[in-house]
């Protein structure tokens, strides 16, 4: 079933992107938790982390490197930032289609996420 996230890379529904190449898309979260919150998602349909598999570990490897290349390009790479990936219910992911958070712009714990 397409998520937000499908209807967003297909421009079914509109989202403020950030970054884009063949493989991801990346957008800026319309809750942010932090003065800088972007969501890296892969194109291809992963529902979740735990539903990965050794095949996809490159689509994977390609987030967290497409996340740290934007905070170099942003300038906030040299302050910190935090990625992080929910899986399932009980760690929180909401939408159903694997997606990386990268948040900067404050220092760890004065935004939202322990």
């Amino acid at each position: 079933m397409p998520t937000i996230f499908h209807k967003i890379i297909r421009r079914e529904i509109p989202a403020e992107i950030v970054h884009e190449d063949e493989h991801l898309i990346a957008f800026r979260d319309i809750a942010p938790q932090a003065p800088v919150h972007v969501l890296f998602v892969p194109k291809e349909s992963i529902p979740t982390l735990d539903a990965a598999t050794p095949s996809q570990a490159e689509t994977i490897g390609r987030l967290a490197l497409a996340a740290a290349d934007y905070a170099r390009r942003e300038g906030f790479a040299a302050d910190g930032y935090r990625i992080v990936m929910n899986c399932n219910d009980h760690g929180g992911q909401t939408v159903y289609q694997m997606h990386l958070h990268l948040l900067a712009g404050a220092p760890l714990g004065r935004f939202g996420t322990p």
